[in-house]
């Protein structure tokens, strides 16, 4: 690997998630509550109003490929030494 590339995808932007939909023929809803997410939280973030630093829209950017990430397993998002990841 040639130096200075990284492994990580670079994200997809908000119109390349919202044409996979189209692609795929799933609506939002439909994905939405499959992944357990509200669906209008999901459209707020498809839309680009939203930050998608933590919580719900951080896990759904983070599915849809819009955002690199983690999304933390525990309730705290932290390990259990109390440190940040």
């Amino acid at each position: 690997m040639a130096a200075g590339l990284s492994k990580v995808k670079k994200p997809r932007s908000l119109k390349e998630a919202r044409e996979a939909f189209h692609r795929s023929g799933k609506s939002v809803k439909a994905w939405a509550t499959e992944n357990g997410f509200s669906v209008a939280l999901c459209y707020e973030v498809l839309a680009g109003g939203r930050k998608c630093l933590r919580g719900q829209s951080h896990k759904i950017a983070v599915k849809l490929g819009i955002k690199n990430g983690e999304i933390a397993e525990d309730n705290t998002g932290f390990s259990t030494k109390g440190e940040a990841p």
